[in-house]
């Protein structure tokens, strides 16, 4: 199969005739059981039919991904949403009333025409209408419904660039459209609405301080940073080793001082026992590391950045060859949750405590 890839310009709120005739063909795509790859405004998705459950087979395919793993459907208007789920509890209408389009998934009651192969065998279902124009537009054209993972092989990094779905999934999918680097850089939140209180399974960028001013009180799963849990997952990422690098890593939690000591202690161990070294870390640390490859998030206070960079530096690690690398650690409240949520999963919860 030839990957055919279009462009679609960064942050467009309107498309030129090119762009939209693109996004037609990606639709039709889709319509006709294909896989089509694109922007949204957290990472790039892996679209297919949300309602044929031989395109739901294909995601999986192309992505090695386990078929026990549900998959999110997009939506591009709230109206959609009541053909997907048995019921739309007003904790639902609130949410979607404050974030959506935007960032945060719902789990909601799934109804008799979304397949089990889309939602895991789940009798629940995982809706999402997200803020990228381009991506509404191919929700459109495409029937309204398209499941999406991320455009990413199982358990590697989430692509935030075209170029990485590329690497991951030439000749695997259809079409990739190609919209410039994402703003946010994690998936969305999600939020399970079939118990009560409403519980966070996945945290994102909608962070649970501001669910909780909208909804009241919130939870979040035990098993989010803990990553003990042997149930069947309720929600996408909770049950696999997610978004990792080829090379092992090792998250170092500590005063900075002590990060830095212990980090080029065992860099230096690493690379005489024959492994190429890499560091993660943050801006006021960064000329303390003498790794073979020094990878900068931002500056520590900036979260936005270290959100949008975690990716693209753990995939650039792979793409010089770095067999061991050691992480910085973030505090895991507010959005530093889903930073920290994902470098644990990345890690393998791999963590030393200094």
């Amino acid at each position: 199969m030839k990957t055919i890839i279009e462009k679609i310009r960064r942050g467009a709120e309107s498309f030129t005739g090119q762009e939209e005739e693109a996004l037609r063909r990606a639709g039709s795509i889709i319509r006709q059981g294909g896989l089509v790859a694109f922007p949204t405004e957290t990472v790039y998705g892996l679209g297919g039919d949300a309602l044929n459950g031989d395109s739901a087979r294909r995601i999986y395919e192309a992505k090695g991904r386990p078929s026990d793993n549900p998959l999110i459907v997009h939506i591009s208007r709230f109206e959609d949403i009541g053909a997907i789920v048995s019921c739309i509890p007003e904790e639902a209408v609130r949410l979607a009333d404050a974030f959506w389009p935007g960032p945060l998934t719902m789990i909601l009651r799934k109804s008799d025409r979304v397949p089990c192969e889309t939602t895991g065998g789940l009798d629940t279902v995982a809706v999402r209408l997200p803020a990228h124009p381009a991506a509404r537009r191919l929700i459109e054209y495409s029937g309204g419904y398209i499941a999406a993972p991320s455009a990413n092989l199982s358990g590697r990094p989430s692509p935030t660039e075209a170029k990485y779905v590329m690497e991951d999934m030439d000749g695997r999918i259809d079409m990739i459209l190609d919209g410039g680097e994402v703003g946010i850089g994690l998936e969305s939140t999600i939020v399970d609405l079939t118990v009560s209180p409403p519980q966070i399974l996945r945290p994102g960028y909608v962070t649970r301080e501001r669910m909780a001013q909208v909804l009241g009180k919130v939870d979040t799963d035990v098993t989010i940073m803990d990553g003990n849990s042997g149930q069947a997952p309720r929600a996408p990422g909770m049950k696999y080793r997610h978004y990792a690098p080829r090379g092992r890593l090792t998250i170092v939690e500590g005063r900075p001082e002590q990060v830095a000591a212990y980090m080029n202690r065992r860099t230096e161990e690493d690379r005489a026992n024959g492994e190429k070294t890499g560091i993660i870390g943050t801006r006021e640390s960064l000329r303390q590391y003498r790794a073979d490859v020094v990878k900068c998030l931002g500056e520590r206070a900036d979260e936005e950045a270290i959100a949008r960079n975690l990716y693209s530096a753990l995939r650039q690690m792979d793409q010089e060859q770095v067999t061991r690398i050691y992480s910085e650690s973030f505090p895991a409240n507010g959005f530093g949750q889903a930073i920290m949520n994902r470098l644990l999963k990345a890690a393998g919860h791999e963590v030393v405590k200094l």
